[in-house]
């Protein structure tokens, strides 16, 4: 009579193996959605990124022209015009967008296919004989939906007609709903002061 083998081979059953390429089959699903997870994460940051550095660069040319404001003189008659939903302001350019010359007419608006612009002719100390040169434009921001500005002067004002610059000017750029930017007020003062004469 022969012996059983009561040995058993080496190896996995097929069951094991099922539940192993079940378990294998998970790892990969949560692997691959964490990948892609972190993709769009980066991807949205990115994005938010290059709207922040947009809104940065837009937030320091406001500031800019504000602070250089031409205050005038006693018979020049008031540099600043304002209103709540834009402004004119004899100002400084900045050297980039100057050409000629830096001190200019510059209107701050948003237009009416939502673009904030600014735009702005060389500025005259004298009246102007003949006809003005053409403004030349320079596009801030898209998708606008409009400006919030108001004028420091005791209290906050909607508009500004005195011959003098206010203390302070706030700004707020307001985006159509839905739009996830977000725009914190610019509050920002005059930095030259008017000269007798």
């Amino acid at each position: 009579m022969r012996k059983l083998d009561t040995k058993k081979q080496a190896g996995f059953t097929l069951l094991e193996l099922l539940v192993g390429l079940v378990v294998l089959g998970f790892i990969v699903v949560g692997l691959s959605q964490g990948v892609r997870f972190g993709l769009r994460a980066t991807a949205a940051q990115a994005r938010l990124g290059e709207g922040r550095a947009d809104l940065d660069a837009v937030d320091r040319a406001i500031r800019r022209l504000v602070e250089q404001a031409d205050p005038g003189t006693d018979h020049s008659g008031p540099t600043l015009h304002g209103a709540a939903a834009g402004f004119t302001i004899a100002s400084m350019l900045p050297a980039a967008a100057a050409g000629v010359t830096r001190h200019a007419d510059v209107a701050l608006l948003v237009t009416a296919d939502r673009r904030l612009v600014l735009r702005w002719t060389p500025h005259l100390h004298a009246v102007r004989v003949g006809p003005a040169p053409a403004a030349q434009e320079a596009e801030l921001l898209t998708g606008v939906d409009h400006l919030e500005i108001s004028y420091w002067s005791g209290a906050w004002l909607p508009a500004w007609e005195k011959e003098a610059l206010p203390a302070l000017v706030r700004l707020r750029i307001v985006f159509p709903a839905g739009d996830v930017r977000h725009w914190p007020d610019v509050v920002v003062a005059p930095q030259r002061h008017r000269v007798a004469g």
